[in-house]
Order: C-alpha cells, then sequence, then structure tokens
C-alpha cells in the first residue's frame, strides 16, 4: 500500500473508534497517563486538523494558536469524522515539503508519523473504552518498519516510553516497542 493509502486507513480507524465512544465514556482513563479519552481524542483530532495546512505549505507559524484547545466541542464523533476527511484530502496533495517545528519534513515521513500516531492512539482509544484492540494487520508491518529506526529517538526526546519486551504477536510487539503493555486496564 502506498503511504496516503496507508495514512487514510490510519484515520479511518482512529474515527470508526472514535463513533463508538459512549457519552460515560469521555472522561475515561487511558494507557496515556496525562489524557483521559476526550484529551487523547483532542489530540488526534488537532494532528488531522493540521495536516490541512501543513501539507498545503504553511508553516506552525501561519497557523498560529488557530488549533490551541478544545477542538471537539458538543459532538466530538463529529468533529473526529470532519477533521479526519480533511486530514485524508489534505494527504493527497502534491506537497514537496511540509514545515513542521524541527524543520522541513518529506511529506511521505510526515504521513508516516500520522500513520504511527493514529495506529498507537487507537488502540489506547480501544483499550480505554472496552473495545476490540486489535491493530490494523495491514498497518503493523509498515509501522514497525518504520519506526526501528526512529524509536530511540522518540524515546530520547520524551514521546514514547521505554519498550516493553517479552512479547511473540506482531502487535504485541509494535505496542512493546512503543512502551504499550498490550494488557493494560484501566
Amino acid at each position: 500500500m502506498e503511504v496516503v493509502e496507508l495514512h487514510n486507513r490510519s484515520v479511518d480507524g482512529f474515527v470508526r473508534l472514535v463513533a463508538a465512544v459512549g457519552d460515560e465514556q469521555w472522561s475515561a482513563v487511558t494507557p496515556c497517563a496525562d489524557w483521559d479519552v476526550r484529551a487523547l481524542v483532542n489530540h488526534v483530532v488537532g494532528e488531522e486538523r493540521w495536516t490541512a495546512p501543513l501539507m498545503a505549505g504553511q508553516t506552525i507559524a501561519d497557523v498560529g494558536s488557530t488549533l490551541d484547545g478544545d477542538l471537539l466541542g458538543s459532538d466530538p464523533a463529529a468533529a473526529a469524522s470532519e477533521a479526519g476527511r480533511a486530514a485524508q484530502a489534505a494527504a493527497a496533495l502534491p506537497a514537496t515539503a511540509v514545515h513542521l517545528s524541527y524543520g522541513d519534513e518529506d511529506p511521505a515521513e510526515y504521513l508516516r508519523q500520522l500513520i504511527a500516531d493514529h495506529l498507537i492512539h487507537t488502540w489506547d482509544l480501544a483499550a480505554a473504552i472496552g473495545a476490540d484492540r486489535s491493530l490494523d494487520p495491514e498497518l503493523i508491518g509498515p509501522v514497525a518498519d518504520w519506526f526501528a529506526d526512529r524509536a530511540e529517538l522518540y524515546r530520547s526526546m520524551g514521546m514514547v516510553s521505554a519498550p516493553i519486551a517479552g512479547f511473540t504477536d506482531p502487535g504485541d510487539v509494535l505496542l512493546g516497542t512503543f512502551g504499550r503493555d498490550p494488557g493494560w486496564t484501566p
């Protein structure tokens, strides 16, 4: 699968799961210690909302603080769906560079970052709300291959926790690589 297809697939999986969040689950704890379900979903929706201006060539300074705060409003599922569709449309733009906080990035690399974040946070959300935690099998290999060369950088920046070993299932191995315990419970 091409990177745009993988990106769109990861967004679809996240948006589907957000639609399954019950009214009473928005304050539930997640494997991300600092975020409840609403904060986790807001984070991913924020990334999706950033995708369109960044893929269109805007800088972080251009966007400014317009995407700060609560992006979910009174209908988080609708907000996630709308942001997901916009991110998917933006992923196909013919960008030559994405202007990130650390410098210019290849658009395909930026999309791979988003794919990984969507996949792992989809699992976080599933674990938090008691849904099926199975990772999309079409995304496991590409994310694992991509992350293998970046894991130490992400850890050194505090973006992921120390790896957890001892798993054999490819999805569980990937979760462990991202510092997630596949057996996590609230």
